[in-house]
Protein backbone atom coordinates (compact mmCIF):
# COMPACT_ATOMS: atom_id res chain seq x y z
CA UNK A 1 0.00 0.00 0.00
CA UNK A 2 1.08 3.43 -0.80
CA UNK A 3 1.57 5.38 2.42
CA UNK A 4 0.07 8.48 3.11
CA UNK A 5 1.58 9.07 6.12
CA UNK A 6 5.12 7.69 7.60
CA UNK A 7 5.27 4.70 9.73
CA UNK A 8 6.94 5.30 13.09
CA UNK A 9 9.02 2.59 15.03
CA UNK A 10 7.92 1.29 18.40
CA UNK A 11 9.33 4.20 20.28
CA UNK A 12 8.71 6.73 18.08
CA UNK A 13 11.87 8.52 17.93
CA UNK A 14 12.39 7.21 14.07
CA UNK A 15 10.10 7.74 11.26
CA UNK A 16 10.40 5.17 8.63
CA UNK A 17 11.07 6.57 5.31
CA UNK A 18 9.47 4.08 2.86
CA UNK A 19 7.17 4.97 -0.52
CA UNK A 20 5.17 1.94 0.44
CA UNK A 21 4.10 -1.21 3.09
CA UNK A 22 3.20 -4.04 1.64
CA UNK A 23 1.25 -6.68 3.52
CA UNK A 24 1.04 -10.11 1.77
CA UNK A 25 -1.11 -12.81 2.96
CA UNK A 26 0.78 -15.70 1.24
CA UNK A 27 4.73 -17.08 0.69
CA UNK A 28 3.55 -16.52 -3.20
CA UNK A 29 2.48 -13.06 -2.83
CA UNK A 30 5.55 -12.34 -0.71
CA UNK A 31 7.57 -13.88 -3.48
CA UNK A 32 6.04 -11.71 -6.19
CA UNK A 33 6.33 -8.93 -4.01
CA UNK A 34 10.02 -9.26 -3.53
CA UNK A 35 11.05 -10.52 -7.01
CA UNK A 36 9.35 -6.85 -8.32
CA UNK A 37 10.88 -4.90 -5.59
CA UNK A 38 13.90 -2.09 -6.39
CA UNK A 39 15.28 -2.20 -2.65
CA UNK A 40 13.31 -4.07 0.03
CA UNK A 41 13.23 -4.26 3.66
CA UNK A 42 11.25 -6.39 6.55
CA UNK A 43 9.35 -4.52 9.23
CA UNK A 44 9.12 -6.57 12.14
CA UNK A 45 7.41 -5.74 15.73
CA UNK A 46 9.69 -2.17 15.16
CA UNK A 47 11.50 -2.76 18.53
CA UNK A 48 14.65 -1.24 16.77
CA UNK A 49 15.83 2.21 17.86
CA UNK A 50 17.85 2.64 14.78
CA UNK A 51 17.18 2.62 10.76
CA UNK A 52 18.79 -0.91 10.41
CA UNK A 53 14.89 -2.04 8.82
CA UNK A 54 14.30 1.22 7.17
CA UNK A 55 14.50 1.75 3.33
CA UNK A 56 13.44 4.70 1.18
CA UNK A 57 11.35 2.63 -1.33
CA UNK A 58 9.53 -0.80 -0.35
CA UNK A 59 8.83 -2.41 3.13
CA UNK A 60 7.13 -5.35 3.68
CA UNK A 61 5.32 -6.95 7.18
CA UNK A 62 4.81 -10.27 7.54
CA UNK A 63 2.09 -9.48 9.98
CA UNK A 64 -0.99 -10.82 7.76
CA UNK A 65 0.95 -13.84 6.83
CA UNK A 66 -0.61 -17.17 8.49
CA UNK A 67 0.68 -17.62 11.56
CA UNK A 68 2.39 -21.50 12.10
CA UNK A 69 3.52 -23.05 15.52
CA UNK A 70 3.84 -26.35 14.27
CA UNK A 71 5.63 -28.60 17.36
CA UNK A 72 7.16 -31.80 16.65
CA UNK A 73 7.29 -33.58 20.56
CA UNK A 74 9.41 -36.23 19.05
CA UNK A 75 12.15 -33.93 17.23
CA UNK A 76 11.87 -31.76 20.45
CA UNK A 77 11.76 -28.57 17.60
CA UNK A 78 8.91 -25.96 16.81
CA UNK A 79 8.37 -24.33 13.20
CA UNK A 80 7.23 -21.05 13.22
CA UNK A 81 6.24 -18.20 10.87
CA UNK A 82 8.88 -15.39 11.47
CA UNK A 83 6.19 -12.73 12.09
CA UNK A 84 5.37 -14.10 15.17
CA UNK A 85 5.70 -12.90 18.58
CA UNK A 86 7.73 -14.43 21.73
CA UNK A 87 4.69 -14.01 23.76
CA UNK A 88 2.15 -15.51 20.98
CA UNK A 89 5.03 -18.45 20.55
CA UNK A 90 5.57 -19.15 24.42
CA UNK A 91 1.72 -19.75 25.68
CA UNK A 92 1.24 -22.00 22.83
CA UNK A 93 4.23 -23.84 23.85
CA UNK A 94 3.93 -23.83 27.37
CA UNK A 95 0.10 -25.10 27.13
CA UNK A 96 1.32 -28.48 24.82
CA UNK A 97 3.76 -28.75 27.51
CA UNK A 98 7.31 -26.83 26.26
CA UNK A 99 9.71 -24.47 26.58
CA UNK A 100 11.76 -22.50 25.02
CA UNK A 101 15.70 -22.40 26.99
CA UNK A 102 15.36 -18.46 27.08
CA UNK A 103 13.14 -14.98 26.59
CA UNK A 104 14.20 -11.76 25.86
CA UNK A 105 13.17 -8.58 28.66
CA UNK A 106 9.89 -8.23 26.20
CA UNK A 107 7.35 -10.62 24.87
CA UNK A 108 6.31 -8.24 22.11
CA UNK A 109 9.09 -9.03 20.16
CA UNK A 110 8.85 -11.01 16.75
CA UNK A 111 11.01 -14.21 16.80
CA UNK A 112 12.23 -13.32 13.02
CA UNK A 113 13.67 -9.73 14.16
CA UNK A 114 14.87 -10.74 17.54
CA UNK A 115 16.63 -13.71 15.98
CA UNK A 116 18.05 -11.45 12.93
CA UNK A 117 19.59 -9.02 15.56
CA UNK A 118 21.16 -11.26 17.97
CA UNK A 119 18.76 -10.41 20.72
CA UNK A 120 18.86 -12.49 23.95
CA UNK A 121 17.81 -13.18 27.59
CA UNK A 122 19.59 -13.49 30.15
CA UNK A 123 21.60 -16.49 32.48
CA UNK A 124 25.34 -17.50 32.30
CA UNK A 125 24.60 -21.36 30.77
CA UNK A 126 22.09 -19.96 27.91
CA UNK A 127 22.88 -18.32 24.90
CA UNK A 128 20.95 -15.58 22.80
CA UNK A 129 17.75 -16.44 20.85
CA UNK A 130 19.23 -17.06 17.63
CA UNK A 131 20.93 -19.93 19.07
CA UNK A 132 17.84 -22.04 19.39
CA UNK A 133 17.49 -22.29 16.09
CA UNK A 134 17.83 -25.05 13.65
CA UNK A 135 16.54 -24.21 10.52
CA UNK A 136 15.80 -20.91 8.64
CA UNK A 137 13.53 -20.40 5.51
CA UNK A 138 14.02 -17.68 3.29
CA UNK A 139 12.79 -15.83 0.25
CA UNK A 140 15.98 -14.61 -1.86
CA UNK A 141 16.23 -11.36 -3.50
CA UNK A 142 15.03 -13.35 -6.98
CA UNK A 143 11.75 -14.22 -5.29
CA UNK A 144 13.07 -18.02 -5.27
CA UNK A 145 12.56 -20.12 -1.29
CA UNK A 146 16.47 -21.21 0.03
CA UNK A 147 16.01 -23.87 3.08
CA UNK A 148 19.12 -24.23 5.38
CA UNK A 149 19.88 -25.82 8.77
CA UNK A 150 22.31 -26.68 10.71
CA UNK A 151 24.14 -29.47 8.36
CA UNK A 152 25.09 -26.70 6.15
CA UNK A 153 28.47 -25.56 6.50
CA UNK A 154 27.51 -21.87 6.50
CA UNK A 155 24.63 -22.08 8.40
CA UNK A 156 26.16 -19.97 11.44
CA UNK A 157 26.18 -17.13 9.15
CA UNK A 158 22.42 -17.48 7.91
CA UNK A 159 21.07 -16.88 11.69
CA UNK A 160 21.91 -13.26 12.64
CA UNK A 161 21.72 -12.13 9.40
CA UNK A 162 20.17 -8.54 9.66
CA UNK A 163 18.06 -9.11 6.86
CA UNK A 164 20.68 -8.77 4.62
CA UNK A 165 20.15 -12.48 2.82
CA UNK A 166 16.07 -12.35 2.23
CA UNK A 167 13.19 -12.28 4.06
CA UNK A 168 13.04 -14.84 6.95
CA UNK A 169 9.42 -16.37 6.54
CA UNK A 170 10.28 -19.32 9.17
CA UNK A 171 12.18 -20.85 11.55
CA UNK A 172 12.72 -23.71 12.94
CA UNK A 173 13.56 -23.78 16.91
CA UNK A 174 14.87 -25.99 19.83
CA UNK A 175 12.69 -26.90 22.53
CA UNK A 176 12.90 -28.44 26.13
CA UNK A 177 10.25 -29.55 28.62
CA UNK A 178 7.72 -27.05 30.50
CA UNK A 179 9.29 -25.40 33.35
CA UNK A 180 8.11 -23.72 36.27
CA UNK A 181 10.13 -20.22 37.80
CA UNK A 182 9.96 -18.32 41.12
CA UNK A 183 11.20 -14.94 40.54
CA UNK A 184 12.21 -12.63 44.07
CA UNK A 185 13.59 -9.12 43.51
CA UNK A 186 16.49 -7.94 45.68
CA UNK A 187 16.61 -4.05 46.16
CA UNK A 188 19.85 -2.06 47.24
CA UNK A 189 22.73 -4.92 47.10
CA UNK A 190 26.25 -3.09 47.21
CA UNK A 191 27.95 -2.96 44.52
CA UNK A 192 31.55 -3.85 46.31
CA UNK A 193 29.87 -7.21 47.71
CA UNK A 194 28.28 -7.67 43.96
CA UNK A 195 31.67 -7.39 41.84
CA UNK A 196 33.63 -9.19 44.92
CA UNK A 197 31.44 -12.33 43.95
CA UNK A 198 30.06 -11.96 40.62
CA UNK A 199 30.55 -15.27 39.23
CA UNK A 200 28.39 -16.41 42.43
CA UNK A 201 25.53 -14.10 42.10
CA UNK A 202 25.54 -15.20 38.54
CA UNK A 203 25.22 -18.99 38.78
CA UNK A 204 22.16 -17.97 41.64
CA UNK A 205 19.41 -18.47 39.40
CA UNK A 206 18.20 -19.55 36.16
CA UNK A 207 18.54 -16.09 34.97
CA UNK A 208 19.77 -12.77 36.44
CA UNK A 209 19.52 -9.37 36.10
CA UNK A 210 21.21 -6.02 37.84
CA UNK A 211 19.38 -2.78 37.07
CA UNK A 212 21.20 0.29 37.75
CA UNK A 213 21.77 4.33 37.37
CA UNK A 214 25.76 3.34 37.62
CA UNK A 215 25.85 6.02 40.23
CA UNK A 216 26.14 5.12 44.15
CA UNK A 217 27.67 2.47 45.70
CA UNK A 218 24.08 0.33 45.31
CA UNK A 219 22.90 -2.13 42.95
CA UNK A 220 19.23 -0.62 42.34
CA UNK A 221 17.24 -3.88 41.72
CA UNK A 222 19.05 -7.28 41.17
CA UNK A 223 15.92 -9.72 39.99
CA UNK A 224 16.47 -13.27 39.97
CA UNK A 225 14.74 -16.12 37.96
CA UNK A 226 14.50 -19.36 39.86
CA UNK A 227 14.07 -22.25 38.06
CA UNK A 228 11.79 -24.51 40.37
CA UNK A 229 13.78 -27.49 41.82
CA UNK A 230 17.29 -25.56 41.46
CA UNK A 231 19.19 -24.55 44.35
CA UNK A 232 18.94 -21.11 46.27
CA UNK A 233 21.59 -19.40 46.84
CA UNK A 234 21.10 -18.86 50.73
CA UNK A 235 23.81 -16.19 50.12
CA UNK A 236 21.48 -13.92 49.13
CA UNK A 237 18.47 -14.43 51.07
CA UNK A 238 20.88 -13.92 54.16
CA UNK A 239 21.89 -10.61 53.17
CA UNK A 240 25.62 -11.21 52.38
CA UNK A 241 25.48 -8.61 49.99
CA UNK A 242 23.16 -6.09 51.22
CA UNK A 243 19.75 -5.41 50.60
CA UNK A 244 16.36 -7.36 51.22
CA UNK A 245 13.68 -8.86 49.16
CA UNK A 246 11.06 -6.68 47.86
CA UNK A 247 7.80 -6.66 49.23
CA UNK A 248 5.64 -5.42 46.49
CA UNK A 249 5.78 -6.03 42.57
CA UNK A 250 8.89 -4.10 41.64
CA UNK A 251 9.33 -2.32 37.97
CA UNK A 252 13.12 -1.63 36.68
CA UNK A 253 12.18 2.04 36.30
CA UNK A 254 11.87 4.18 39.62
CA UNK A 255 8.22 5.09 40.33
CA UNK A 256 6.63 3.18 37.56
CA UNK A 257 4.27 0.35 38.16
CA UNK A 258 5.24 -2.79 39.13
CA UNK A 259 1.53 -4.84 37.68
CA UNK A 260 2.62 -4.68 34.25
CA UNK A 261 6.14 -6.65 35.02
CA UNK A 262 6.15 -10.67 35.40
CA UNK A 263 4.94 -11.78 38.33
CA UNK A 264 7.47 -11.50 41.32
CA UNK A 265 7.48 -12.55 45.08
CA UNK A 266 8.54 -15.75 44.63
CA UNK A 267 5.75 -16.79 43.51
CA UNK A 268 6.23 -20.15 41.11
CA UNK A 269 4.64 -20.09 37.79
CA UNK A 270 5.30 -20.91 34.27
CA UNK A 271 8.32 -19.98 32.42
CA UNK A 272 6.39 -18.43 29.82
CA UNK A 273 5.11 -15.86 32.04
CA UNK A 274 8.83 -15.02 33.91
CA UNK A 275 11.52 -15.51 31.99
CA UNK A 276 10.79 -12.13 30.53
CA UNK A 277 10.35 -8.83 32.57
CA UNK A 278 7.08 -7.33 30.97
CA UNK A 279 3.90 -8.95 30.48
CA UNK A 280 2.36 -8.74 26.81
CA UNK A 281 -1.07 -6.98 27.64
CA UNK A 282 0.95 -4.23 28.85
CA UNK A 283 3.08 -1.53 27.56
CA UNK A 284 6.93 -2.58 28.09
CA UNK A 285 9.39 -0.62 29.73
CA UNK A 286 8.90 3.02 29.71
CA UNK A 287 7.34 2.75 26.15
CA UNK A 288 8.78 7.15 24.73
CA UNK A 289 12.59 5.95 25.58
CA UNK A 290 15.85 5.19 23.84
CA UNK A 291 17.79 1.99 24.10
CA UNK A 292 21.98 1.33 23.62
CA UNK A 293 23.56 -2.48 24.67
CA UNK A 294 26.77 -3.52 24.64
CA UNK A 295 28.14 -7.07 24.91
CA UNK A 296 31.82 -7.65 26.61
CA UNK A 297 33.28 -10.59 27.01
CA UNK A 298 32.89 -12.45 30.52
CA UNK A 299 36.16 -11.77 31.45
CA UNK A 300 36.06 -7.99 31.73
CA UNK A 301 32.78 -8.25 33.40
CA UNK A 302 33.98 -6.25 36.96
CA UNK A 303 36.00 -4.22 34.57
CA UNK A 304 33.31 -2.93 32.42
CA UNK A 305 31.08 -2.50 35.03
CA UNK A 306 33.76 -0.47 37.11
CA UNK A 307 34.16 1.71 34.03
CA UNK A 308 30.52 2.56 33.69
CA UNK A 309 29.99 3.49 37.11
CA UNK A 310 33.23 5.97 36.39
CA UNK A 311 31.56 7.19 33.88
CA UNK A 312 28.25 7.94 35.67
CA UNK A 313 28.63 11.95 35.93
CA UNK A 314 27.95 11.73 31.96
CA UNK A 315 25.69 9.01 31.76
CA UNK A 316 23.26 8.87 34.64
CA UNK A 317 21.54 12.38 33.72
CA UNK A 318 20.54 10.67 30.46
CA UNK A 319 19.50 7.48 31.90
CA UNK A 320 16.03 5.52 32.79
CA UNK A 321 18.17 2.51 33.65
CA UNK A 322 20.74 0.15 33.17
CA UNK A 323 20.27 -3.77 33.23
CA UNK A 324 23.61 -6.21 33.49
CA UNK A 325 23.22 -9.56 32.25
CA UNK A 326 25.31 -12.73 31.23
CA UNK A 327 24.81 -14.85 28.20
CA UNK A 328 26.92 -17.73 26.88
CA UNK A 329 28.84 -18.43 23.88
CA UNK A 330 27.95 -19.18 21.02
CA UNK A 331 29.20 -19.31 17.28
CA UNK A 332 26.80 -17.68 15.24
CA UNK A 333 28.83 -15.06 12.98
CA UNK A 334 27.41 -11.90 13.82
CA UNK A 335 26.13 -12.49 17.32
CA UNK A 336 27.72 -10.11 19.86
CA UNK A 337 28.84 -13.49 21.57
CA UNK A 338 30.33 -15.22 18.72
CA UNK A 339 33.18 -17.37 20.53
CA UNK A 340 32.88 -15.89 23.55
CA UNK A 341 31.13 -15.67 27.02
CA UNK A 342 29.64 -12.53 27.99
CA UNK A 343 27.97 -9.46 30.08
CA UNK A 344 25.14 -7.65 28.49
CA UNK A 345 25.43 -3.87 29.18
CA UNK A 346 22.20 -2.40 28.48
CA UNK A 347 20.98 1.53 28.37
CA UNK A 348 17.37 2.30 28.46
CA UNK A 349 17.59 6.13 27.75
CA UNK A 350 15.48 9.06 28.13
CA UNK A 351 13.95 10.07 24.76
CA UNK A 352 16.36 12.64 23.97
CA UNK A 353 18.25 11.55 20.94
CA UNK A 354 20.84 13.99 20.28
CA UNK A 355 22.37 14.04 23.54
CA UNK A 356 22.32 10.05 23.67
CA UNK A 357 24.03 10.60 20.20
CA UNK A 358 26.58 12.82 21.60
CA UNK A 359 27.51 10.49 24.81
CA UNK A 360 27.54 7.40 23.18
CA UNK A 361 31.71 7.69 21.29
CA UNK A 362 31.88 8.18 24.92
CA UNK A 363 30.26 5.01 26.29
CA UNK A 364 31.88 3.09 23.43
CA UNK A 365 35.81 4.63 24.21
CA UNK A 366 35.45 3.55 27.96
CA UNK A 367 34.27 0.02 26.50
CA UNK A 368 36.57 -0.21 23.49
CA UNK A 369 39.43 -1.93 25.68
CA UNK A 370 37.19 -5.07 26.54
CA UNK A 371 36.10 -5.51 22.83
CA UNK A 372 32.51 -4.27 23.40
CA UNK A 373 30.23 -5.59 20.08
CA UNK A 374 27.08 -3.27 20.25
CA UNK A 375 23.46 -4.52 19.33
CA UNK A 376 22.51 -4.31 16.19
CA UNK A 377 19.05 -3.13 16.99
CA UNK A 378 19.96 -0.70 18.96
CA UNK A 379 21.40 2.89 19.10
CA UNK A 380 25.61 2.74 18.85
CA UNK A 381 28.23 5.02 17.52
CA UNK A 382 30.69 2.61 15.66
CA UNK A 383 30.97 2.24 11.95
CA UNK A 384 31.83 -1.34 9.94
CA UNK A 385 35.40 -0.39 10.04
CA UNK A 386 34.89 -0.55 14.07
CA UNK A 387 32.94 -3.47 13.86
CA UNK A 388 34.96 -5.59 11.51
CA UNK A 389 37.66 -5.83 13.66
CA UNK A 390 35.13 -7.39 16.44
CA UNK A 391 33.67 -10.12 14.31
CA UNK A 392 36.43 -12.67 13.06
CA UNK A 393 33.47 -14.03 10.83
CA UNK A 394 32.95 -10.45 9.61
CA UNK A 395 33.77 -10.98 5.81
CA UNK A 396 32.63 -14.30 5.71
CA UNK A 397 29.25 -13.09 6.42
CA UNK A 398 29.61 -9.96 3.81
CA UNK A 399 30.73 -13.00 1.23
CA UNK A 400 27.83 -14.66 2.19
CA UNK A 401 25.28 -11.58 1.59
CA UNK A 402 27.20 -10.92 -1.74
CA UNK A 403 26.47 -14.21 -2.99
CA UNK A 404 23.08 -14.50 -1.94
CA UNK A 405 21.82 -10.76 -2.76
CA UNK A 406 24.37 -9.73 -5.68
CA UNK A 407 22.33 -6.59 -6.39
CA UNK A 408 22.16 -5.70 -3.12
CA UNK A 409 18.30 -5.38 -3.14
CA UNK A 410 18.12 -6.14 1.00
CA UNK A 411 20.72 -3.76 0.99
CA UNK A 412 19.90 -0.16 2.90
CA UNK A 413 21.75 2.86 4.58
CA UNK A 414 22.46 0.57 7.86
CA UNK A 415 24.00 -2.12 5.85
CA UNK A 416 26.18 -0.01 4.13
CA UNK A 417 26.95 2.11 6.86
CA UNK A 418 27.65 -1.00 9.62
CA UNK A 419 28.46 -3.60 6.93
CA UNK A 420 29.52 -3.23 3.14
CA UNK A 421 31.40 -0.14 4.28
CA UNK A 422 34.59 -1.65 5.77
Amino acid sequence: MELETKELNWAGNLEYRASELLYPTSIEQLQEQVRAARKVRVLGSRHSFNDIADTSETMISLAKMPQVIDIDAQAMNVRVSGGITYGALADALHAAGFALHNLASLPHISVAGAVSTGTHGSGEAHGNLATAVSAVELVLADGSQLSVNRNDPEFNGYVVSLGALGVITHLTLDIVPSFDVQQTVYEQLSWDKVLDSFDGIQASAYSVSLFTDWSGDLVGQTWLKRRVGDALLDDIDQGKFGGLAAIAPMHPLPGADGAICSEQLGVAGPWSDRLSHFRMDFMPSAGDELQTEYLVPREYAVQAITAMRELSSVITPLLLVAEVRTIAADELWLSGNYGRDGIALHFTWKPQQQEVETILPHVESALAPFAARPHWGKLFAATSTDLQKLYPKFNDFIELAQRLDPAGKFRNEFLNRNLFGA
